[in-house]
């Protein structure tokens, strides 16, 4: 037998003494006994030879009620989960907690810096009782008195613009100003918004539309009449008028008659295309969109009307000659297309796609001056208009056949803007002279310039790259470096290497034809004659007249900053109104949320964002 230590040392055999006495003691025994002995331990001896048997461990479960899981594999998870938190959460929730500067917006451009300046221009044109916050400092209340005889008009006509360098309120161009504002606002309020003259630009509208609704008796469906002017200028005239007298509104003590037109489809027309479409501006405020589109309703029906077809200017000496109307067919198509556009309903875009209506305005002759959108001549204008229609709801019949005109004859416009196709002279310097090199060509360079950048978008929109004139594919890009290229001349890119609007760049004109920005506002009042003076000076306008673009230089890039060439260097509400429109397309600032369309679904009466986060899907019709 091994012998045995219960308390630590060898387990090594005794010696050989021992071992003999052990073997006689043995002997003694019964070997069978011996045996068993030997072969069957109890657990005590085993324990004495083994030690203590392994325990052999169990698995542990647990039940989570869908499945079952090790203990000790859920006890890694959550490990796992625990330190994923520390290492990659923790971090992300401190770092999103510590507060963060904005980023900086990028800075403007040249196109957002002069937009800035051409809005406040008409902020200085404006009449009536300025509001405290008007900006200009130069500028008081003026024509409070005008249209106080009239017996139907409550108050008078006190508000509105005055038209250029005289006080004359001319309505026909200052609805169209006003319809050209709206419409760039409509398509770039996001624009407008990123710059920060979102606000400014509906304020200006407003200014002009809440005159509008003056001019007329807004609150009647059924109008027999319209007042088209306020103040008078006769040629050549020796008694005071606003030509004849040199004065700053405020100064003004000469009378000023109220014209009135019972016949005006030209004059009815942009009415209602001014305040339809201010009415979409307006959308926000539900009772002043109203009452926009009801007045609408009521010129239009008015420049309609069958009886009433004899344009506003024809006979009126004290229209004709500055803004004669040649035709009104344009301002029915142009008309028909806002309203159908204010309010969805289908009788104006059935009217605006009667087949008979571009025969009579000959929209589709090829006619060269008709592709030249001005303030008399609206039909490419109302062809981009009804353009749009077609390219992002495409109503298909009956319209698709007057609507694919209208939009061909859109693209051969934007042909004739390129010099390659000779279609129209440019300068050496490149202003292109649309109105063939008469005075004031820079109002017919941005307007449609306007149109240039806004089709260039409205392709881009639907994806296509372009569209051919004649076997030349032109891109979108080639589009809008011909919109630049006319804006940038008036920014400075010219022979002169002067800008043409005022307050922008370092070099522009200073001698306007422009009796509130000559005058000096001295607290002198100057009689008619009086200011003459003022107009005669050699010296700078004591009055900064901020934004005013100038009517441009000569077919021969040649400019003359004097007073009295007001072909080259009157403002006009028009130029600027165009000007705006151009700036605000060509600006980078705000750009991805630009253009804003029309929602089919709701058929005009809200104006989503035109450039989605995600790309809209090929275009069905191809140009």
């Amino acid at each position: 037998m091994y012998s045995a230590n219960h308390w630590g040392g060898s387990f090594e055999i005794a010696a050989e003494g021992a071992a003999e006495d052990d073997h006689s003691r043995n002997m003694d025994l019964d070997r069978g006994a011996l045996s068993a002995r030997q072969h069957q331990l109890d657990e005590t001896q085993q324990s004495w030879l083994l030690g203590p048997p392994e325990a052999k461990k169990k698995d542990k479960y647990v039940d989570l009620g869908c499945v079952v899981v090790k203990r000790k594999l859920l006890w890694w998870i959550l490990w796992t989960l625990l330190a994923a938190f520390i290492l990659i959460g923790l971090p992300v929730i401190i770092a999103k907690s510590i507060p963060k500067k904005k980023p900086h917006a990028p800075p403007p451009d040249q196109y957002t810096d002069a937009l800035h300046k051409a809005l406040l221009f008409f902020n200085a044109q404006k009449s009536g009782r300025l509001p405290k916050n008007n900006g200009i400092k130069w500028r008081g209340n003026s024509g409070l008195s005008d249209g106080s005889d009239l017996t139907d008009v409550k108050g008078g006509l006190v508000g509105g613009y005055y038209d250029a360098g005289d006080n004359i309120k001319f309505h026909f161009p200052l609805a169209f100003s006003m319809t050209m504002l709206s419409w760039s606002v409509i398509e770039y309020s996001a624009k407008y918004k990123a710059v920060g003259e979102y606000d400014h630009v509906r304020e200006l509208i407003k200014w002009g539309t809440d005159y509008l609704l003056l001019t007329f008796n807004s609150s009647a469906s059924t109008i027999d009449k319209v007042y088209s002017q306020v103040g008078i200028a006769k040629i050549n005239g020796t008694q005071p008028d606003d030509h004849y007298c040199w004065n700053r509104p405020e100064d003004m003590a000469y009378p000023r008659p109220v014209q009135t037109a019972s016949s005006a489809p030209d004059l009815g027309g942009e009415m209602a295309a001014a305040l339809a479409a201010a009415s979409i501006v307006f959308r926000d405020n539900a009772a002043y969109s109203k009452k926009l589109v009801n007045g609408a309703a009521a010129v239009y029906k008015f420049a309609r009307s069958s009886g009433r077809r004899t344009p506003y200017s024809r006979g009126n000496q004290f229209i004709e000659y500055y803004y004669n109307s040649t035709s009104y067919w344009d301002e029915y198509m142009w008309s028909a297309a806002w309203m159908y556009y204010a309010t969805g309903n289908t009788s104006y875009i059935s009217f605006a796609t009667d087949p008979r209506l571009p025969k009579n305005a000959k929209a589709f002759y090829s006619i060269l001056d008709f592709s030249v959108f001005s303030w008399d001549n609206k039909l490419p204008g109302a062809e981009l208009l009804l353009s749009r229609l077609r390219m992002f709801l495409n109503p298909g019949y009956p319209y698709e056949e007057s609507l694919i005109g209208y939009h061909n004859t859109s693209s051969l416009n934007m042909c004739m803007y390129f010099p390659r196709f000779g279609a129209f002279n440019f300068t050496k310097g490149g202003l292109a002279l649309f109105n063939h090199g008469r005075g004031q060509p820079l109002q017919y360079a941005v307007a449609n310039s306007f149109l240039a950048a806004l089709y260039a978008d409205y392709m881009e929109s639907v994806n296509v790259p372009g569209w051919y004139c004649g076997p030349n594919f032109m891109t979108v890009d080639d589009l809008r470096a011909f919109a630049r290229s006319q804006v940038n001349y008036i920014l400075g890119d010219n022979p002169k290497k002067m800008s043409y609007v005022v307050g922008y760049g370092k070099k522009y004109p200073r001698r306007l034809h422009h009796r509130g920005a000559s005058t000096p506002h001295n607290g002198i009042k100057y009689s008619c004659t009086g200011g003459y003076k003022w107009r005669n000076a050699k010296g700078a306008d004591p009055n900064l007249l901020v934004g005013a673009m100038v009517g441009g230089p000569d077919k021969n890039d040649q400019f003359k900053d004097a007073r009295l060439t007001y072909a080259q260097n009157e403002p006009t509400m028009v130029g600027n109104a165009g000007l705006v429109a151009a700036l605000v397309a060509l600006t980078n600032s705000g750009r991805g949320a630009g253009v804003t369309a029309v929602d089919k679904n709701t058929m005009f009466s809200a104006v989503p964002p035109m450039f989605p986060a995600t790309p809209p899907p090929p275009s069905k019709w191809k140009p």
